[in-house]
């Protein structure tokens, strides 16, 4: 694919995130707390995860692997890093949540497959296939060490709030509660928020149209459902925190 037909299909991607972005401030994702049975058919919760997060990890490295480009240090950094994400949302958290008997539905497993083939498929071919910017000279780049510094705080952020959740439900035996501590006594999703920071710093490290299309959707997925889960933590428990924001710290 030339290089030119990339950035367009790019740009197209960036477009249907901004319209995905609108729908879903309307209309919240149906998985987790958020379930519908109007979603029709339903698969168990952690398959749905395995099949959804391996989904960008494998075309991703597919394509790394199949180009032609030179792949030094700087490439399986950013390779690595993209890894270990995946790895860790496909293979690891799937088998630490508590998820007996539950369900998502199978639509939403389609829907998030499809999303992330694409983000896979879009950096790993960059990766492999196109870019030519990433000389060991990368390395002392300003945008890659911010980049990179902003990663790993915000994959620290994030599984640091997941253990926080997973813990506080194997401790519950009535169902949710309102998680506290650290990062969760500013914003009812600090976990979406080590993510969006994740994504933004990858974006920035790699500085390539296809990370930066991955941030905004991670941006667009991660904002209305941070809304929503803020919205749901206020109707259900009466005593929720007023001061704390959805996501964005004394912001949003």
């Amino acid at each position: 694919m030339e290089k030119i037909q990339f950035d367009h299909l790019v740009f197209a991607w960036i477009l249907l995130a901004c319209i995905i972005f609108l729908v879903l401030l309307k209309i919240p994702a149906p998985y987790g707390r958020h379930t519908s049975k109007m979603w029709g058919v339903t698969v168990p919760n952690r398959m749905g995860w395995l099949l959804m997060e391996l989904a960008a990890l494998l075309p991703f490295l597919c394509f790394v692997f199949a180009g032609s480009r030179e792949k030094n240090s700087v490439v399986w950094i950013i390779v690595i890093l993209f890894s270990l994400h995946y790895v860790n949302r496909s293979l690891i958290y799937p088998f630490r949540i508590k998820t007996k008997n539950k369900r998502m539905p199978l639509a939403v497993v389609f829907m998030a497959v499809f999303f992330n083939t694409v983000n896979g498929f879009l950096n790993g071919y960059y990766l492999g296939s196109l870019q030519n910017q990433y000389s060991i000279d990368w390395f002392k780049h300003p945008f890659f060490i911010s980049g990179f510094i902003l990663f790993v705080i915000g994959m620290i952020i994030n599984m640091s709030a997941d253990n926080q959740l997973i813990q506080l439900r194997k401790n519950s035996m009535n169902g949710y509660q309102i998680p506290g501590g650290l990062l969760f006594s500013k914003v009812s999703c600090p976990n979406f928020l080590g993510e969006i920071i994740e994504w933004g710093g990858f974006a920035l490290l790699c500085w390539s149209w296809p990370a930066v299309s991955f941030f905004i959707w991670t941006l667009c997925n991660l904002v209305p459902r941070a809304l929503d889960h803020h919205r749901w933590y206020k109707n259900k428990f009466n005593d929720y925190p007023a001061e704390r924001k959805a996501v964005f710290p004394y912001l949003l």
